[in-house]
């Protein structure tokens, strides 16, 4: 149980519902509800379906090209930590990729689906917390249903955007979007010390 909270926190930090938010209210704004609402399904599904393929193959195709999954989890460690550093003291994630926007009927692959919820930072959690070698098809399942469960507060939190962003305001977003940079920056850390572990057999 312990370890799939863990993971659920991961996960939670690298997807960032709630910053995920106001990106979602600047990119929709204009639409009917019924529009925001399929653009929120759509963005849920794509980044489901982003994520799930990096669950499946991510492993695969590092294998492919030879490169070790411990070399990897450095790297993606550091660009974990980097991701993370620019939640801290950035823009914010909701100010970045609003700028970003450029097509407006394709706002829900981008930049909903990918960066914003489909980040780099939760393509790499994919592929590390599903590592074959440690982790069983069922323990691999799991930790799919955890991400899925994430996904679907992500959801949840943008059918009800309109009134979360009454709660918690703009500065809220922006506040819990540089708490989970902090958090994130802890466990990119730990997968960079985990895979210089693993490279040098120091386990």
């Amino acid at each position: 149980m312990a370890e799939l909270i863990s993971t659920f926190i991961f996960f939670f930090a690298v997807i960032d519902p709630i910053g995920s938010v106001p990106v979602f209210i600047a990119v929709t704004n204009g639409m009917t509800s019924s529009e925001r609402n399929k653009t929120a399904i759509k963005a849920v599904l794509v980044s489901f379906v982003v994520l799930l393929f990096f669950i499946l193959v991510g492993e695969i195709i590092l294998n492919g090209i030879e490169v070790p999954l411990p070399a990897f989890q450095i790297a993606g460690g550091v660009v974990l930590f980097l991701f993370a550093l620019t939640m801290i003291f950035g823009d914010g994630k909701p100010e970045d990729e609003i700028k970003s926007v450029k097509d407006p009927n394709e706002v829900a692959i981008f930049p909903m689906a990918m960066p914003s919820i489909a980040s780099p930072g939760a393509m790499l959690a994919a592929v590390i917390l599903t590592k074959n070698a440690q982790n069983s098809i069922f323990e691999q399942f799991q930790t799919s249903l955890v991400m899925s469960l994430v996904l679907f507060i992500v959801l949840v939190l943008l059918l009800l955007s309109n009134k979360v962003q009454n709660i918690i305001g703009s500065s809220g977003a922006s506040i819990i979007s540089r708490v989970m940079g902090l958090i994130l920056t802890a466990v990119a850390a730990n997968n960079i010390i985990m895979g210089i572990k693993e490279s040098f057999d120091l386990l």
